[in-house]
């Protein structure tokens, strides 16, 4: 019999900001699997900080791996393997389930814990870009800012986007085929609009690259820099 590596069985049981924010990273990058030794569910990121920022909220005492790629040019991928058959049947009552990416669809999260929920899954599957050129009479001109979530499952997004503009003034109205995968783009003013609702919370949680970049906007349009 393997060892057994002690986590919080209970995490999933209960809406709260970190359990919303982790519960949308897993939607994101996590998976869940059985196999002949038990029930298994991983994350995996590129980004090692948030790997044991959740292996911490989980009170996992489980080891993070660290996968090489052949490609020299790919950063390493830090994997969360954890066993436990508590924490698989918590995940599948909201919604998670093996091989989910093309068919999984938005789950039913309380409206406190969207803005966590949705920064997670954002910082998993999602990504923001500050466009600028010089210009003649001026050395920097910004074009726009675009936010874009991702998904291999169309369901999902469009899940995402009804829910969001339940609480959003968003133009945006439909999710895009970029035959790889779905992407749910948002234009500037939409995308200031989603900074505003996915970081004005009391939960911490977050991708800091991806945060700065939406201030950097910000500073350089003088508006207010979220502290």
């Amino acid at each position: 019999m393997g060892i057994k590596y002690k986590v919080n069985e209970e995490f999933f049981n209960k809406w709260t900001p970190e359990m919303a924010y982790v519960l949308g990273y897993w939607y994101a990058d996590g998976s869940m699997y059985i196999s002949e030794r038990g029930s298994y569910l991983n994350v995996t990121s590129t980004d090692k900080d948030t790997v044991y920022k959740i292996k911490s909220l989980l009170r996992s005492e489980h080891f993070i791996r660290e996968e090489h790629s052949d490609w020299s040019n790919r950063k390493p991928r830090f994997v969360l393997r954890i066993g436990n058959k508590t924490l698989y049947r918590s995940l599948l009552t909201l919604g998670l389930f093996p091989n989910k990416s093309l068919t999984v669809k938005f789950p039913d999260v309380p409206q406190r814990f969207l803005s966590d929920f949705v920064r997670g899954y954002f910082d998993g599957d999602g990504c923001v870009n500050l466009y600028r050129t010089k210009g003649k009479t001026q050395p920097l001109i910004l074009r726009k800012l675009s936010v874009i979530f991702t998904s291999g499952s169309s369901k999902f997004l469009e899940g995402l986007l009804l829910n969001l503009r339940k609480h959003l003034k968003l133009k945006q109205t439909r999710v895009y085929d970029s035959h790889r995968s779905f992407q749910l783009r948002f234009a500037t003013k939409d995308s200031i609009e989603m900074f505003r609702f996915m970081y004005y919370s009391d939960n911490n949680l977050k991708l800091d690259r991806k945060w700065e970049i939406f201030n950097e906007y910000l500073r350089l349009k003088n508006g207010a820099v979220a502290k």
